[in-house]
């Protein structure tokens, strides 16, 4: 039995882009072979911290949305208990109620989008659906269906900390 999952951990900030990445991989493998799926990936990038953890006042935050079985969640758990870059973690089962009204208004904006004529009062833009996709999707996942986050799902994310220099 497969169930909704949210999955939100907090990097080191000395992580790369190359790390996360591997990080990401590595998630998107364990679901994979425990016959999950991964819906979303949603990484709000370097933030601060309300208070330090081991010493670190900055993290890098990211978010995902999963459908695994409960066996899935603990290994995933004792996966990201080890890893060195991984500050914090939580792994949250949703409310499928909630979960069943986003997949309905994501599919009703997705077809209102491509029924939509265009400005120029041609037919759908299905070459700018395809585009918009392709620049989304990581490299080197070019066979997986992509995650799209338009901006109205990305309404609740806070701005980005931008550091401040101190002079002396």
């Amino acid at each position: 039995m497969t169930r909704d999952y949210e999955l939100g951990f907090i990097l080191t900030p000395e992580v790369n882009e190359e790390q996360t990445r591997a990080i990401l991989e590595r998630i998107e493998q364990t679901v994979n072979n425990h016959g999950g799926q991964v819906m979303r990936v949603n990484q709000w990038g370097r933030r601060r911290l309300a208070y330090p953890i081991q010493h670190n006042r900055d993290g890098f935050y990211v978010f995902i949305d999963m459908v695994l079985t409960p066996e899935t969640v603990s290994e995933l758990d004792r996966m990201l208990k080890v890893s060195e870059e991984v500050l914090r973690h939580l792994i949250k089962r949703r409310d499928p109620k909630v979960v069943q009204k986003e997949r309905e208004e994501r599919e009703a904006r997705a077809n209102a989008a491509l029924t939509a004529p265009t400005e120029d009062g041609q037919a759908p833009a299905e070459e700018n659906a395809a585009t918009e996709e392709a620049s989304e999707m990581p490299a080197g996942e070019e066979n997986e269906a992509p995650v799209v986050v338009d901006a109205e799902e990305d309404n609740y994310i806070p701005p980005a900390i931008e550091e401040e220099t101190i002079e002396a």
